[in-house]
């Protein structure tokens, strides 16, 4: 345990997870609230995580009370990646700033994000590929850090509709949004008219 001397007391706890450490300060940051962020662009407008989120090698951030829990992905120990954690969450409360605005929930732009995102890679990786197979893929929301997504044309009951979800689309946005944690698939396979690969019986006739 490594405890940080200043005005402000910050205690560095290391968790199980050799790559997240919990930081537990003398009074409450959050009073009765509890706020994670999993990426740099939703961190705009909360002092505390856009501070955080500038140094290379946070992948998460996690505050509660008076915790705030970090998971770096960074290879530099905590004994000396800890100290610069410690630094920034003391410059932020000192400034005087609400370390995370009350309502920053609502303001995040980290839906939009999300959403923008995913627009592109549908547009740019997945779509024009599917097409050769008539079909298409369209997002249809994003909550939090799930994205629901809808099949339709040749990909709407197609036998192939999970491979292409899990092992072509949901690679293509995992690949550039690591921090999407659900890809939903809402389609109504069961009316789709016109399916590039039939899925068959048991014996191998087609449904």
């Amino acid at each position: 345990m490594v405890v940080m001397k200043s005005k402000i007391r910050i205690t560095a706890q290391p968790t199980a997870d050799m790559d997240v450490c919990r930081f537990i300060l003398e009074t409450e940051i959050l009073p009765g609230r509890r706020v994670s962020c999993r990426f740099k662009e939703a961190a705009e407008g909360a002092p505390l995580l856009k501070a955080l989120f500038d140094v290379d090698g946070i992948r998460e951030v996690l505050v509660s009370g008076n915790s705030i829990t970090v998971a770096k992905s960074s290879t530099e120990p905590w004994t000396e990646f800890g100290k610069r954690i410690g630094v920034i969450i003391r410059s932020v409360i000192e400034s005087g700033l609400p370390a995370i605005p009350s309502d920053w929930e609502k303001l995040a732009p980290g839906k939009d994000f999300i959403h923008d995102e995913v627009e592109k890679i549908l547009a740019s990786r997945v779509n024009p590929g599917v097409a050769t197979h008539g079909g298409r893929v369209e997002l249809v929301d994003v909550k939090g850090t799930a994205v629901y997504l809808r099949m339709s044309g040749g990909c709407q009951g197609c036998g192939a509709a999970n491979v292409t979800l899990r092992q072509g689309i949901e690679k293509a946005i995992r690949s550039k949004l690591p921090e999407v944690t659900e890809i939903i698939d809402v389609t109504d396979h069961a009316s789709g008219k016109n399916p590039y690969y039939k899925t068959k019986r048991n014996d191998g006739s087609p449904i």
